[in-house]
């Protein structure tokens, strides 16, 4: 991964967090230039975070990425939080997290 990339992956995580953190959650950036080591982002329960600020996602790629760290962290549901330039902030979800959570706030569990 070349230098503007990570910068640009960097920039990307601190603005994510930053925004979490005015909701009111404890959200941190993982130590830098870990790559996999830690999470990109944590501190949001029962959600774990792959951020992806690019203008070209293979979001099936970034999907699985999230599944495979999900899993390796214990940190909750693989969730891609992502952007491209001038883009509002998307989250992408697999179906089975997104109804549990869903379900959950409803009450209906």
């Amino acid at each position: 991964m070349g230098k503007s990339s990570q910068r640009k992956g960097k920039t990307g995580e601190l603005e994510l967090a930053s925004i979490l953190q005015a909701e009111g959650y404890p959200v941190e950036r993982g130590a830098s230039l870990t790559f996999g080591e830690e999470p990109d982002l944590r501190g949001l329960p029962d959600i774990h975070i792959e951020c992806k600020r690019v203008e070209k996602l293979n979001i099936q790629a970034a999907m699985e990425q999230s599944i495979r760290d999900s899993q390796r962290f214990g940190d909750g549901e693989p969730t891609v939080f992502h952007r491209r330039n001038r883009s509002p902030w998307l989250v992408t979800m697999l179906y089975s997290s997104w109804i549990k959570l869903y379900k959950a706030s409803r009450r209906e569990v």
